[in-house]
């Protein structure tokens, strides 16, 4: 939201300097973005008129011009635009005058004519950005020998105020204007409201058909309106000061208006007209050609405004190019409404637009104000472009507009949350300032909400508006506590920046994806995968919600080899989405994908690539983080993401946690990705729990190994192996370890032999060989059983 200073002004002018008003403006929650003069610098520029013109004599493109500038003299001047006609006043640069850019202007000679001084276009003072067609033409009564400066009143600034969606309120000058005297005290001084007399009788009939969309509707009809009047100067600058360009004088007061009061308005041709005004939803198959040239296919959820011939205008958007206002106009049909924001919210997104209408109506747009706006608009036409009003026809629903608020606000949780006991008396009077009726209560305050204020309907909105109001300066600073007792129980969850930190430790770096991807990516790596899919996307790429961490993962690696990084180590937590709205599962996940080379490049290191077991072997480690180790376990699986001979599904005490593998071949190939990847998700529940570490004394007493050697079925996994020697290898096994896994001569074909270092070790005495041995016999003879397994000599 742009807005001029002088404009602003006018309404509400505290003792304040520019940046003092962006500074309180900001402090009290609207932030400004930048703060900028609505002219560059210059000097010696002044309102002056042509009184001659005539042809160069060697040139046929340029005009020999005698201006009078107030000095007494008529001053001749070159001028090469093909818009400069006597008796226009215009922008003169003298002779000694400095033109934005530091470009000072001298006498010349052009072509062999002297020429003092230069008749300046729009853009060349700073007015426009790029270059003008001709030169600036001002208006008839301009006082010739006045500095420009100050006739165009161009020592002001712009303040460009970044809103929060809450605050649609403040999309105008008399919502900003509304702030700074509630931040100052001071009253409002706004244009003088005015009802404009209906001149003839003629009602154009107004039908709405969905009034819970279009609560109010109002139109009047102006007969006889001169579009080709100029719209003046002092109308087309505050547009331009407020990013809004001069179109005609009949858009240029909807648009005035828009930005001076916050209600959006939209002019029709009568003449293009045919039957009733309806405002009704669109049918399957109509179509709308816009005001931009460009043809749009109506959906049914969308709202337009119609006649009996078809679509006229997407309300609360945009206008249509046949009904709109042309040079041949003559009667207008003036429409003002109130569309609720659900009605106009993502419609614009829906056809590529965004419009300065939609932008408000989305916020809301005050619902009271539709009267004043249709009064003003009509006030400033009549003195523009003359015409004949008639009186206003509105369409109304009381059960549908906004229903009054009150809300409660306890005197109590509003000390308790700003950590301050405010007098009452400034409660109240914060409250009332806001346009709120304030009826003091027991333990508080009963508040009745504008009509404009759509972000108030609970207590701590009312809180906020209190703290922001009294200043967030003056609020006492205060530390949360934090209980820091460890858990009787002993258990203890691993908080998520421990996790980060181990793996950013371990070479990788933290990615941060969106929680929407592109439905492309998704069917390619999860084609079973059930997930929300977006109303009104952000865009076509953002329009499911992620039922994985891997998409995001994926695309980040994408992005990594387009620029040459081929040794890719990510890492990322975030949630997960899974099932259709009404069953939906919210799952917070830790996943990492790896690529390229095991080490980072060197003369000392390996160029061998990364591989499945390098990641397992980081995820591991992550698992030690918790110390609960023995509660995971990896086994065969299936994915369609993961390569079917690289991939484990991970257990978390017997249930499924997540999975790891290498990036499937073809999707490897659908993707157009060239390296191999490796990825892995846990669910983040499940790898923060963990148990807090105790001391356990050290045996002074001797251990004992043994050694065994299994031949087992090759595609029988190691784990089963390790588990029957757990449970077999009785209280006092200390360690099971895997060091050797042969295949070849002397091992039968579809076999393999796995050798397992197991170690005993009592606390209180030395073990002895009859035991082992016992041990070792149960170990041995449970495997046959259970696994098939022989001993190898």
């Amino acid at each position: 939201m742009k807005v001029s200073e002088q404009w602003l002004r006018e309404w509400v002018s505290p003792q304040l300097s520019t940046q003092g008003i962006a500074d309180q403006i900001t402090m009290a929650g609207l932030e400004v973005d930048a703060v900028e003069p609505v002219a560059q610098a210059f000097t010696g520029i002044v309102v002056a008129e042509v009184v001659e013109k005539s042809q160069h004599p060697d040139a046929d493109k340029l005009n020999v011009c005698q201006v009078e500038d107030g000095s007494g003299e008529r001053v001749q001047v070159v001028c090469g635009a093909p818009n400069v006609a006597v008796g226009q006043r215009i922008p003169f640069a003298q002779v000694g005058a400095v033109l934005p850019g530091d470009f000072k202007i001298k006498k010349a000679k052009l072509r062999g004519v002297e020429s003092r001084g230069m008749i300046c276009s729009a853009s060349e003072i700073g007015l426009e950005e790029g270059k003008s067609e001709g030169i600036l033409v001002l208006p008839d009564d301009a006082p010739v020998g006045t500095d420009i400066r100050e006739y165009l009143d161009l020592d002001d600034h712009t303040i460009e105020v970044d809103l929060t969606p809450n605050r649609g309120d403040c999309l105008s000058v008399k919502g900003m204007a509304r702030e700074v005297g509630v931040l100052n005290r001071l009253p409002l001084t706004p244009p003088k409201a005015v009802e404009v007399p209906a001149v003839h009788d003629e009602l154009f009939e107004v039908r709405v058909e969905d009034f819970e969309r279009c609560p109010r509707y109002i139109g009047r009809l102006i007969k006889n309106v001169n579009v080709a009047a100029e719209t003046p100067t002092w109308m087309v600058e505050r547009l331009r000061r407020s990013g809004v360009r001069s179109i005609d004088p009949v858009v240029d007061v909807t648009n005035y208006v828009m930005l001076e009061l916050g209600q959006p308005l939209h002019a029709f041709d009568r003449s293009n007209l045919h039957g009733a005004v309806i405002v009704r939803l669109a049918r399957q198959g109509e179509e709308l050609v816009l005001l931009d040239g460009q043809t749009v296919k109506l959906k049914p959820t969308t709202l337009v405004i119609a006649d009996e011939n078809g679509p006229l205008a997407l309300a609360g958007i945009m206008g249509g190019e046949h009904s709109g206002v042309s040079a041949e106009t003559r009667d207008i049909f003036l429409e003002g409404a109130y569309f609720t924001p659900l009605a106009v919210a993502g419609q614009a997104r829906n056809y590529g637009l965004h419009t300065d209408a939609s932008h408000r109506f989305e916020r809301g747009v005050d619902p009271e104000l539709t009267h004043a706006a249709i009064e003003r608009a009509t006030e400033l036409l009549l003195s523009i472009c003359g015409g004949q009003p008639g009186p206003l026809n509105e369409a109304v629903s009381d059960v549908h507009l906004p229903a009054p608020r009150e809300v409660t606000l306890r005197a109590g949780r509003l000390a308790s949350a700003l950590s301050k006991q405010l007098d009452a008396a400034e409660v109240a009077e914060i409250l009332e300032r806001l346009g709120m009726a304030v009826e003091s209560i027991e333990d508080g305050w009963t508040v009745k909400v504008p009509s404009w204020r759509f972000d108030i309907s609970i207590e701590e909105d009312l809180i906020e508006e209190v703290a922001r109001i009294h200043g967030y300066n003056k609020l006492p600073v205060r530390r949360p506590a934090m209980r820091m007792a460890l858990k009787a129980d002993g258990e203890s969850r691993s908080p998520l920046s421990r996790l980060r930190r181990h793996m950013v430790a371990r070479g990788y770096q933290e990615a941060i994806t969106y929680s929407f991807v592109a439905p492309e990516l998704q069917r390619t790596l999860l084609p079973d995968a059930v997930s929300p899919v977006l109303a009104n996307p952000i865009s076509a790429d953002l329009s499911v919600m992620r039922a994985s961490l891997f998409p995001g993962l994926v695309r980040a690696l994408e992005h990594n080899l387009n620029r040459q990084q081929t040794r890719v180590r990510l890492f990322e937590s975030g949630l997960v989405f899974r099932g259709e709205l009404d069953s939906l599962e919210q799952l917070p996940m830790f996943g990492a994908l790896v690529c390229g080379a095991r080490y980072p490049e060197g003369w000392s290191g390996g160029r061998d690539k990364v591989d499945f077991f390098d990641l397992k072997g980081d995820l591991e480690s992550l698992l030690e983080v918790a110390g609960d180790m023995e509660s995971w376990r990896f086994e065969p699986g299936s994915h369609p993401a993961l390569h079917p001979g690289q991939c484990a599904r991970i257990l978390h005490c017997g249930e499924e946690a997540g999975w790891i593998g290498t990036l499937h071949p073809a999707v490897k190939a659908a993707l157009g990705l060239k390296a191999d990847a490796m990825l892995f998700e846990v669910r983040l529940d499940a790898l923060s729990q963990g148990h807090i570490p105790a001391f356990k004394p050290l045996s002074r007493f001797p251990e004992v190994r043994r050694d065994l050697a299994f031949v087992i079925d090759e595609t029988l996994p190691i784990e089963a192996l390790r588990d029957v020697v757990r449970g077999e290898a009785g209280e006092w096994l200390t360690e099971v370890g895997l060091f050797d896994v042969y295949q070849g001569k002397g091992v039968t074909e579809g076999h393999k032999s796995v050798a397992l270092g197991l170690t005993w070790q009592h606390p209180s005495r030395t073990l002895n060989d009859e035991e082992i041995n016992q041990l070792v016999d149960a170990i041995v003879t449970t495997a046959q059983q259970r696994l098939n397994a022989e001993l190898r000599a």
